[in-house]
């Protein structure tokens, strides 16, 4: 039970955050030892002797690496969230409270939270959903852990608030649009026939037949690259297809993408027609174009693009035209190609499953927005 005496703030020697950008993401370096420095009273900015320089730069380009550049920006704004709001209410961050954090999750799940970053103080807050509530647990957990004081998640303080706001908020989860077979070939043929044009073009269809998340999708490089900050690669098959080659969660695996019925709409087609335009040799396979519409920038194109991509040309194509312009336009993400493939393809569900990576069939029938669910009828089946 959370008493007011549990509530008080930690003893005056507890070591308190400056809640700045560097604590944002805890570094490998501060994991080093300083020489004569005070346990009790760590300098701010640790020195490492000059043999071990190069050993830190080395260990932190691995331990930076072991997750998205995504994840690493989304736990530092959540730690950012979270210091926030303990520095208003005059708690200390460090070291975590249970008790501290059960009520900061009541707050977040009230709307009692006040995001000063995101608009004005004196404007209500929405309150947070059980999913957003769950992943800002989980970034805590990661930002207390790197810095050598794990969050217990399974505390009843914790964890029995969690129940009851999963059981009075809960909702079932909203899923994004399915773009179809059709819907993708009308939302290609929204596309001009420009630099821009091609490369949008190649980003639907290959997006669509390889079941790709936008990460993955703007995560390719054109050809292997072992240097590389990329997710994968491609690899063109004359005649036949294209080999992608993926970097998952679990490993590597590959997906094959084969050629279309129709040059238009072949994802195989528009591949080669954005690579030889727009002179792609090496490097990021999808990448920024200049205002003059006709320079290919080095970067690598950001997968926010490949959202805003998705839900622009299904808006200009007109699909689910039946609902009014404001549901439409929440429909439709980078999701949307993913869930189409899987709701398009009328092949056997496993090659579905295979083309998504999915561990399970349940995971990919999850995708499957317009399955016959009705297929299976047990009550006909139980003689009724």
């Amino acid at each position: 039970m959370i008493t007011s005496q549990s509530m008080q703030n930690p003893p005056a020697n507890t070591p308190r955050i400056d809640d700045t950008a560097h604590d944002d993401r805890p570094d490998v370096v501060d994991g080093v030892m300083e020489r004569g420095g005070s346990p009790s009273a760590p300098p701010a900015t640790p020195r490492v002797p000059a043999r071990l320089e190069a050993l830190v730069e080395t260990a932190t380009a691995y331990a930076n690496a072991a997750s998205s550049e995504n994840t690493r920006d989304a736990y530092a704004k959540d730690w950012r969230h979270f210091t926030a709001w303990c520095r208003r209410e005059g708690f200390d961050p460090l070291p975590p409270s249970s008790q501290v954090i059960g009520l900061y999750i009541g707050a977040c799940a009230s709307g009692s939270v006040m995001d000063t970053a995101a608009g004005d103080p004196k404007r209500s807050p929405p309150a947070l959903s059980v999913a957003t509530i769950e992943r800002r647990l989980s970034g805590l957990a990661w930002n207390f852990t790197q810095r050598g004081v794990p969050m217990d998640r399974s505390d009843r303080h914790i964890a029995t608030v969690l129940a009851g706001i999963r059981r009075k908020h809960g909702k079932p989860p909203r899923q994004k649009e399915a773009v179809l077979g059709d819907d993708i070939k009308a939302m290609v043929n929204t596309l001009g026939h420009d630099l821009r044009g091609l490369r949008d073009r190649a980003i639907l269809l290959l997006g669509f037949a390889g079941g790709l998340r936008r990460s993955e999708i703007v995560g390719l490089d054109v050809v292997r690259d072992d240097n590389s900050d990329g997710n994968g690669w491609i690899e063109i098959f004359p005649d036949q297809g294209v080999l992608v080659t993926l970097r998952g969660k679990t490993g590597w695996r590959e997906v094959e993408v084969g050629r279309g019925a129709s040059d238009q709409t072949c994802p195989v087609v528009a591949l080669e027609s954005w690579i030889r335009f727009g002179r792609i040799a090496r490097g990021p396979l999808f990448r920024r174009i200049f205002k003059d519409n006709k320079t290919v920038d080095v970067e690598r194109l950001s997968d926010k693009h490949v959202a805003r991509l998705v839900k622009q040309t299904a808006l200009a194509a007109g699909v689910r035209s039946d609902l009014p312009e404001g549901e439409r336009a929440l429909l439709f993400s980078g999701h949307s190609l993913r869930a189409g493939l899987a709701s398009s393809a009328d092949i056997e569900e496993r090659y579905v499953q295979k083309q998504l990576g999915h561990a399970s069939a349940e995971m990919t029938r999850k995708y499957q927005r317009r399955r016959d669910r009705f297929r299976t009828n047990l009550t006909k089946a139980s003689g009724l």
